[in-house]
């Protein structure tokens, strides 16, 4: 393989002849064989948004010349595009807060540039990747500021997926309203329910996990871009410290504002954790609601047997017949990874010391991967699970039935000592309680039915 020589202030090293990146990517690659995957494109997209929007504030100031500026302008959007991907190649964890990314951001557009003014890969003297792309700018700015940007995309796209599971349980809720089921507290029978109300308090639950995370944008939306190093602006020109937020808020779209103190965001990542904190809250919902979905579907004639799941595919190699509740245990385990994260993300932003946080990777990978996975598993949820699950209305009486959970709606009309002698008594016959009610005549029939109808039902 041809290559070329490139040469920074430790020394020179070989590069591929025609790679879009450069020396400093190819340093990171051999120091950082870690996770086995690249930075994720998400963070690379706003890294190439943020420095689009540099660009064209230097231009506008006249701080770089304007065929140079166009052509980098021109490198950002193709990489806005999607198109590149390949020359992204730093491991998604590394030393240094980011820096091997940016450098890399930095070197494929210098280098794309070059190309587009009629130069070859490694053509620094054309467009420089610190000089002209990094130009006003550090690691300390860029990186934070992109990370908020991409995690602002994926929060929006969460949101969007939450609000339609929450409307797809709430179908749900009101189609098994008049289904009557037994409920259940500590894994032992209860009282009666209908089946629509469990449905009903998982859509409660989602619709506030999709407020909280649709909310949680407006911390997100502070950037420290401008601030350089350590959030002072050192080195940056101070007409391009302040346009530059507003070129970047025209080109996101996004409700993006310069910090009042952007020393704070340049040390401090809580919001990051508070997003995560707030994904976690999230996944715990989820992992609950997967848990009683498998549990109600369990059987399906040794276990509740009380909805039925959609059979997405064969559930063993060796016993014939079986098919596993698949789905509610991918979105488990999506919920698991996410909790996983928030630990990660807690433990990265709480180790930051003085004016950085060196764990600034992890803290991007761990965030934009807890958001993909939570956006996929809600819509996965939504789409081979909640949407086509049946009600199986006899079984549900059946368990009923069976129990002692309609005595609790006798309590209030014969007393807590009399419900609890019918209770015992079913028990002890195989009898249901409302067939050993209408023995000893306690109450009319017709009043027992809508007593249990009428216990079944929110109040």
């Amino acid at each position: 393989m041809k290559t070329r020589t490139e040469h920074d202030s430790l020394g020179e090293m070989q590069v591929p002849e025609k790679a879009l990146y450069g020396i400093h990517t190819q340093r990171a690659v051999e120091n950082f064989s870690l996770s086995g995957y690249p930075v994720r494109q998400e963070l690379i997209k706003a890294i190439a948004e943020v420095k689009k929007a540099c660009a064209l504030t230097h231009k506008q100031l006249e701080n770089i010349p304007s065929e140079k500026a166009d052509a980098m302008i021109a490198a950002c959007d193709e990489i806005i595009a999607g198109k590149h991907s390949d020359a992204f190649i730093t491991d998604a964890l590394q030393g240094g807060a980011g820096t091997s990314t940016n450098m890399n951001v930095n070197e494929v557009i210098a280098n794309i540039a070059s190309i587009k003014l009629g130069g070859k890969p490694g053509a620094l003297s054309l467009v420089s990747p610190l000089d002209d792309v990094n130009h006003g700018q550090s690691t300390n700015d860029v990186y934070p500021t992109a990370l908020r940007i991409a995690a602002i995309y994926l929060v929006r796209t969460l949101a969007d997926a939450l609000a339609k599971l929450q409307e797809s349980l709430q179908r749900k809720e009101q189609e098994f309203a008049g289904v009557l089921k037994l409920g259940r507290t500590q894994m032992m029978d209860a009282a009666p329910v209908s089946l629509g109300s469990t449905f009903g308090c998982w859509a409660q639950a989602i619709a506030r996990d999709r407020w909280r995370i649709y909310k949680v944008e407006e911390r997100l939306r502070q950037i420290n871009l401008g601030g350089t190093a350590i959030g002072t602006g050192a080195a940056a020109d101070r007409k391009y410290t302040y346009r530059v937020a507003e070129v970047l808020r025209e080109i996101t779209g996004l409700g993006l504002a310069r910090a009042e103190y952007p020393m704070d965001l340049t040390q401090n990542n809580d919001v990051f954790v508070e997003t995560s904190g707030l994904l976690k809250a999230c996944a715990v919902n989820l992992l609950k609601i997967s848990g009683d979905l498998r549990l109600l579907n369990s059987g399906p004639n040794g276990g509740f047997g009380e909805i039925t799941l959609e059979a997405r595919q064969v559930g063993s190699s060796i016993m014939p017949g079986k098919v596993n509740p698949v789905i509610p245990e991918a979105i488990a385990q999506c919920a698991m990874k996410t909790i996983a994260n928030d630990s990660a993300i807690t433990l990265a932003a709480s180790n930051g010391q003085l004016e950085l946080n060196a764990f600034l990777p992890l803290i991007a990978d761990s965030l934009l991967d807890s958001l993909t996975i939570l956006k996929n598993a809600v819509n996965t949820l939504r789409t081979k699970c909640i949407d086509s699950v049946v009600a199986n209305p006899e079984r549900c009486l059946q368990n009923l039935n069976a129990s002692t959970a309609p005595a609790l709606a006798l309590v209030p009309h014969i007393g807590y000592e009399a419900a609890a002698k019918i209770a015992k008594e079913a028990l002890d016959k195989n009898l249901s309680v409302f067939e050993v009610a209408k023995a000893q005549d306690v109450l009319p029939e017709d009043r027992l039915q809508e007593i249990l109808q009428h216990a079944s039902t929110y109040q």
